[in-house]
């Protein structure tokens, strides 16, 4: 192992114990700190977010589960301060990183995380701590979804949940491509919400002829691909509503429902749901071609792909932070923050 400072032998950490998504079962602790082996290290924390692949998580909801006691968080910024004695790993020693979490074992959400270095992202001097925590899954999430419709044909998209922060990030990028959009929001403040970034074709849920107004614009506008990041019954409303032949992309189940659809529309009008996932999205490309994505994303951080931080918390405040994110994600990100010294 080798190291540009001391390290502690534990640390302060939340730690699950139970997928049931009870308060009772994150409980902050102490636990050793970790050590890098080989291709491996070790990141003091700085900033981790609160997504909603996390809150998923803690109820046993998401595509992975990890052995318990676990601690939770997907990903975060930091500085690499330890590392296993090879050379990739040693390239990353003293560097500020944005990094992921391991799919078996521990998260963000603690002062110290170990994690393999091909999850790690060095960022410019350019990019903020707080940006840092969040540059990987919304960034590279909206800059996915926004490929594929570039490259699909597709004159147009839908997307649900737009005033989420991948949702707003994909409003930007439609604007910058030129690809026009169909943003879907539940409540006026939120549509208002969008107007104010530009926003063009707006649609309410919950008015009483959302359902008409959705089929409208899908048919003038060519909308045959569709983001849709809610699940349940939303999905069936989405994909109704699309021109024979269109395609649906679930990317997230805020609803925690099972997808809804017609089988009319899959059978005679053959339209498509297929699932996205970041990390298969990701996997695809190289190690290299991941590092150039990065340096492409963090170009674009301060306009383009930046995330609203509503409010900070000590680790301390997990729960706090927890309940506030859950009862109003659009006001934006909850960052766990860790002192640094």
């Amino acid at each position: 192992m080798r190291a540009i400072e001391p390290v502690p032998e534990t640390m302060r950490a939340a730690v699950l114990h139970a997928y049931d998504g009870a308060p009772e079962s994150l409980r902050i602790e102490t636990r050793p700190v970790p050590k890098p082996a080989r291709g491996q290290v070790l990141v003091k924390m700085f900033a981790a977010p609160i997504n909603p692949s996390d809150l998923m998580f803690l109820k046993g909801l998401y595509g992975l589960l990890k052995p318990l006691p676990v601690v939770p968080g997907w990903e975060g910024t930091g500085r690499v301060v330890a590392t296993g004695d090879d050379w990739f790993s040693r390239m990353l020693l003293g560097k500020r990183v944005a990094c992921a979490a391991p799919n078996k074992y521990d998260g963000t959400w603690a002062e110290y995380m170990l994690t393999s270095a091909t999850r790690c992202i060095p960022l410019s001097d350019t990019v903020s701590d707080e940006q840092g925590a969040m540059l990987i899954v919304n960034p590279l999430t909206a800059w996915a979804l926004m490929e594929i419709a570039r490259t699909s044909g597709a004159r147009a998209f839908v997307q649900t949940a737009a005033a989420s922060a991948v949702g707003r990030m994909l409003v930007r990028l439609s604007q910058k491509f030129g690809v026009e959009g169909i943003h879907i929001v539940r409540r006026e403040e939120q549509a208002e919400l969008l107007r104010s970034a530009g926003a063009r074709h707006i649609l309410n849920s919950e008015t009483p002829d959302f359902d008409k107004q959705l089929r409208e614009l899908c048919h003038q506008l060519q909308a045959t691909i569709a983001f849709e990041a809610v699940s349940g019954m939303t999905a069936l409303r989405v994909l109704k509503a699309m021109p024979a032949g269109s395609r649906l992309i679930l990317y997230g189940a805020l609803s925690e429902s099972p997808l809804m659809a017609d089988p009319r529309d899959l059978i005679f009008e053959r339209k498509r749901i297929e699932g996205f996932w970041l990390a298969d999205w990701l996997g695809k490309r190289s190690v290299l071609g991941q590092l150039h994505l990065a340096r492409q994303i963090q170009s674009m951080l301060g306009d383009l792909l930046a995330s609203e931080v509503a409010a900070r918390y000590p680790l301390s405040e997990v729960h706090r932070a927890l309940a506030d994110y859950q009862a109003n994600m659009t006001a934006g990100k909850r960052l766990i923050v860790f002192a640094q010294t």
